[in-house]
């Protein structure tokens, strides 16, 4: 007696939703029995053998049992537009990132073009004199290098079979997988050192950057309690060289956490203001929960406040005590067009295996536009 078994699975073609049978069928086709012959096509050559069929080999990129994301043979790399949604899903689930300057690089590296006149270059204009100064103006260039990185993970088939979403679990992981990869991505720009295994050694982040080229311009601080007083604060500023102080509204902070309590505590709340007219009687409840513009403070993402002219906004990935002082689009965030992402099943532990690869880069445009202070370091 024999029996022959078949799977109605893609056709040879390799195309998701196939319904001809190829030459071959699909992984888990198979036939028993000395009988089924060895030119029929579906059956496994000879059919005196149980097992997959010829060429189902893991991890194979092209025929009828092809794993393709983008549907393109012999690569998983993600279609243009993919990649624009996946990279703008990355910037969406960031807070400095998203403040910053972003492009698009088509090969691992990038020059950005820089322009400097420098200041104090008018001179006075005196009649039927023809001694003048030629101002030159200085070109530069900044180079911007991505870093390969990866995100790896799994789900079990038994888990995509038994869990309440159903066939939706494995798009559900996708995204949440998207969304740490993002926090990640900006965890490793603030906090990358280059050296601390196995993550921040992956590249320096923009802290690091700064910090060690030595272009930047520290303020001598002392903060006591978390106390970031306006005093504190103008020190900050004043670090800053005068000819990016004159457009002081492009400027912001960046703060952590913990600095941006002390900073909201100390520089003032609709509850201040009325209680120095009142005479310290004017603090009351409601008071307490509104800035100086009189919004009231909520709980949920990133916040920001005003200090001294300036908007502060809150970077929950700073490190404790550290603030800095620069212009949004100074901070470069660069990512390499071609994303690639990897889907394979992986029989001897029936699990699904996805793959990301992604090249990322970062770079300050102006290290000299920054101003900065570490209270911990200062402590």
């Amino acid at each position: 007696m024999s029996e022959e078994i078949k799977k109605n699975q893609p056709g040879e073609s390799g195309e998701l939703g196939g319904t001809t049978p190829g030459l071959y069928q699909g992984q888990g086709a198979f036939a028993s029995g000395s009988e089924a012959g060895s030119n029929i096509p579906g059956n496994y050559t000879d059919g005196g053998a149980l097992g997959n069929i010829p060429n189902a080999n893991l991890g194979v990129t092209t025929g009828p049992n092809a794993v393709n994301p983008s549907g393109d043979a012999a690569s998983g790399i993600l279609r243009p537009e993919q990649a624009r949604r996946f990279i703008d899903y990355v910037w969406d689930a960031t807070v400095l990132a998203q403040d910053g300057r972003r492009v698009t690089m088509r090969a691992n590296t990038m020059e950005l073009e820089k322009i400097n006149v420098g200041e104090r270059v008018i001179r006075a204009a005196a009649q039927a004199v023809g001694t003048y100064t030629n101002t030159g103006a200085t070109f530069s260039k900044v180079e911007l290098t991505t870093k390969k990185i990866r995100l790896d993970w799994e789900v079990s088939a038994e888990a995509l079979e038994d869990n309440v979403e159903g066939g939706a679990l494995e798009d559900h992981l996708v995204r949440l997988m998207t969304n740490a990869f993002a926090n990640d991505i900006e965890d490793l720009a603030i906090n990358g050192d280059g050296a601390t295994a196995p993550f921040l050694s992956i590249m320096p982040g923009f802290i690091k950057k700064h910090k060690d080229n030595g272009d930047s311009h520290e303020a001598a601080i002392t903060v006591a309690d978390n106390a970031w007083t306006p005093a504190v604060m103008q020190d900050i500023i004043l670090a800053m060289p005068r000819k990016y102080r004159a457009l002081k509204n492009n400027l912001k902070f960046y703060v952590g956490t913990d600095a941006f309590a002390g900073i909201v505590k100390n520089n003032g709340t609709l509850s201040d203001a009325i209680a120095e007219a009142l005479g310290k009687n004017g603090n009351t409840y409601a008071n307490t929960q509104s800035y100086l513009d009189g919004a009231g403070q909520t709980f949920g993402g990133a916040r920001t406040t005003r200090v001294l002219g300036i908007d502060v906004q809150e970077v929950p990935y700073y490190p404790a005590g550290y603030v800095d002082l620069t212009f949004p689009q100074n901070r470069v965030w660069g990512f390499q067009r071609d994303i690639i992402v990897n889907r394979e099943y992986v029989a001897k532990k029936d699990t699904i295996e996805y793959t990301v690869f992604v090249r990322f880069g970062i770079q300050w445009e102006e290290e000299d536009a920054i101003a900065w202070a570490d209270a911990a370091a200062d402590a």
